[in-house]
């Protein structure tokens, strides 16, 4: 999407549609990849606001898009769509000619947040695979060990994690296979770069430096986690017991993106190379973006099925799925939460791999297992809370 069609369609939701422009950011690329790429209003025009209540799930909000779209619309067959005054190209200036702000990314980012009491959570069941339920874990997890980091940073280093992690155990199945060239090709482009450790497994990550966002109210850790920070400890992950690492000081990180190796060896492009790499010439590295990781995690929590409930559209089905994860992760921010007063990053890094364990969805063991689905009780997950 050109940044000429991105502006005006900012410009359409947030003065035209009255939709926040932080909320206008982050339904963008929602509205790229509907199935009728509604990005300009001429074609949201042609939608029913129950065709786009899967992005914007207010159902006041979706029907006031859709009757300005269609007043835009008929003003600019009309010809009204003339060159717009000095008054109308200040109002335009909220939505600058350049490229789009940390604020407004973290923004595009965000994820959808749940106020269901505490009985609420207690009596709701969501239908899931593994993985996206350990990136929720993950995401959540992040936000206390590496408090300094945007929502931008935290979707990516989780998405690398969870990643690397899956790739491993389906070597291990035999459903993937690296032969040793593949293997040494990684180790090479890896070797340089920077790292973090989650849970034992070690990220190769880019720095960002000179991105400045507008940070979340988080407490700060205490003198005695950040010296915790420096230990080196053994931790369990799903391969097994990782080397003892040592855990980085995250206080001197910048904002961070995790390198996606993988793709940066199947690339063979002739202007990534490991020079490059080492040179700090980072433009072109393939990254984990925080939108995939946002996208996984937005169509991952049905509910479980309930053949006496009338079959309802994709955008209804959409809405479901997003409100599930804002359950989950008010859930899981509950967890994380009760722990934070007692438990430095370090053991909490510790502790998420069996909490997980403890809430997975059962499915079979192995390959008929692989990518299963079954029901998640956010009761389990706010039975693992520290009792007072």
């Amino acid at each position: 999407m050109a940044a000429t069609e991105l502006q005006a369609l900012l410009r359409f939701l947030s003065q035209d549609a009255k939709v926040p422009l932080t909320t206008a950011m982050s339904k963008i690329k929602e509205l790229q990849q509907h199935e009728a790429n509604l990005t300009t209003p001429e074609k949201l025009a042609t939608v029913k606001a129950k065709d786009i209540m899967s992005i914007f799930p207010d159902e006041k909000v979706a029907k006031a898009i859709v009757a300005a779209a269609k007043r835009v619309t008929k003003k600019r067959a009309a010809g009204e769509n003339a060159a717009p005054s000095p008054k109308k190209r200040k109002r335009d200036a909220l939505v600058p000619d350049e490229p789009i702000g940390p604020e407004d990314l973290e923004a595009a980012v965000a994820l959808p947040v749940s106020s269901a009491t505490e009985e609420e959570l207690a009596a709701i069941t969501i239908f899931s695979n593994r993985a996206p339920l350990f990136l929720a874990f993950t995401v959540t997890l992040l936000k206390h060990t590496m408090p300094e980091q945007p929502l931008t940073s935290r979707l990516s280093l989780a998405q690398a994690f969870i990643s690397t992690s899956s790739r491993s155990r389906a070597v291990s199945l035999g459903i993937q296979t690296l032969d040793r060239k593949e293997v040494e090709a990684e180790e090479l482009l890896a070797q340089g770069q920077p790292k973090v450790n989650i849970m034992g497994k070690e990220i190769s990550i880019l720095k960002r430096w000179g991105y400045e966002w507008e940070r979340e109210s988080v407490t700060a850790p205490t003198s005695e986690q950040d010296t915790a920070q420096n230990k080196t400890h053994e931790l369990e992950t799903e391969d097994g017991v990782a080397d003892a690492q040592d855990v980085p000081n995250f206080e001197e990180q910048p904002a961070l993106w995790a390198l996606d190796l993988e793709s940066l060896r199947k690339s063979n492009r002739s202007d990534i190379t490991l020079a490059n790499v080492r040179a700090g010439n980072n433009s072109s590295l393939p990254i984990y973006t925080p939108q995939s990781a946002r996208a996984y995690l937005l169509k991952s929590f049905d509910s479980p099925a309930d053949d006496k409930a009338p079959k309802s559209g994709a955008s209804a089905k959409a809405a479901v799925k997003e409100r599930n994860l804002g359950h989950l992760l008010r859930a899981l921010a509950m967890l994380y939460d009760s722990w934070a007063s007692t438990l430095d990053g370090v053991e909490l890094d510790k502790r998420t791999w069996s909490w997980y364990v403890k809430v997975r969805p059962d499915v079979e063991q192995g390959v008929a297992g692989w990518g299963g689905k079954n029901e998640i009780r956010l009761a389990d997950i706010l039975a693992l809370r520290r009792q007072p």
